[in-house]
């Protein structure tokens, strides 16, 4: 083992599984029982299976972007990373387990950090022009809702958003507001269109529920991203640019994973529709200023008076055009 100082760590947490917290043998011998061990014993300790395992480490070595050092191969340093990221740990924890020392633990992780940078934009997909057919096909949502821009980058990442006909569905912690498409506030949110036997009441209440319904669709996703990747939960104590290549990185490692084994325990429970059947009510803002200021280290954005209420003119025509629809069909029936 390393020497090493009790230099202070930038990872938090520390939730260590149970079965590794009372294990003496070091990283390697670790690392190794893993990958010769069961496939689910790898989801469970690394986020992904073998053989995407294995794949990534190919890739990385391939690229250039780790090589093997006269201690630690590539699996074990990629172990070291996806092991912090997917158990919420400690540096110190994870000294306990690998048996590095604190520096060496920190250079790897931001090593490969840097590495699954370099190749993120490999799995990131822009967002088409094509109108998704779980949206084309289901009269619920079309022709109100054509384009969804569902993305795992955090707001902060996005550059050059013009919102002109495109907008992100929100919940009611954001306002309504250009490029952003929340529910209308102090109206009961039913997932369920017939509550109780009866239909929706009016525009605003129906809008809430499908509006909901599709936010259910980006919960969902970014649940299964937080669940692999728990790192995710809250802010680590990094510096911005760290916490920000974290996000990035987290996301690009889903897209791969989702690419090489879709059906994985951790996708499969997010599969399909999981939320319970609930009303939401939706408080009030407590303020509805003229002109907002979005507050954000990557985003300067003011909106007037003349630009909010546009977009709280084009919910109310989605509103309206949904209602209108949804009375002529249950008069027809």
């Amino acid at each position: 083992m390393e020497n090493s100082d009790d230099e202070k760590d930038g990872v938090f947490g520390n939730c260590m599984p149970k079965e590794l917290s009372i294990s003496l043998a070091n990283g390697t011998k670790f690392v190794d029982e893993v990958l010769r061990g069961p496939s689910d014993r790898c989801l469970e300790n690394f986020r992904m299976d073998k053989q995407a395992f294995y794949k990534l480490c190919d890739i990385l070595q391939g690229k250039g972007l780790l090589r093997h050092t006269n201690r630690i191969k590539i699996e074990e340093q990629l172990a070291i990373f996806l092991f912090i990221i997917g158990h919420n740990l400690r540096t110190r924890a994870v000294q306990e387990l690998f048996r590095y020392s604190g520096e060496t633990i920190s250079r790897h992780f931001n090593n490969v950090l840097n590495a699954i940078m370099a190749i993120s934009l490999d799995f990131f997909q822009p967002p088409g022009s094509d109108i998704p057919p779980e949206i084309l096909e289901d009269p619920r949502f079309y022709p109100y809702f054509k384009v969804i821009l569902i993305s795992l980058l955090l707001l902060l990442l996005v550059e050059n958003f013009d919102g002109v006909g495109k907008y992100y569905l929100v919940d009611s912690k954001y306002a309504n507001m250009p490029g952003f498409i929340a529910p209308y506030n102090g109206v009961l949110c039913h997932l369920n269109e017939f509550v109780g036997g009866y239909p929706s009441r009016d525009s605003r209440e129906l809008f809430n529920q499908r509006h909901l319904l599709l936010r259910n669709v980006t919960d969902r996703i970014f649940g299964a991203l937080k669940a692999r990747f728990p790192i995710l939960l809250s802010a680590p104590p990094y510096p911005l640019q760290t916490q920000v290549k974290l996000v990035v990185a987290a996301c690009a490692l889903h897209n791969y994973i989702r690419r090489e084994k879709p059906d994985d325990w951790i996708f499969k429970m997010y599969k399909h529709d999981t939320v319970l059947q609930m009303e939401e009510s939706l408080p009030p803002l407590e303020v509805e200023q003229p002109i907002m200021q979005v507050e954000n280290p990557a985003l300067d954005i003011a909106f007037g008076t003349e630009q909010l209420e546009f977009s709280s003119q084009l919910r109310d025509s989605i509103a309206g055009d949904m209602w209108g629809d949804y009375i002529s069909d249950l008069s027809a029936m």
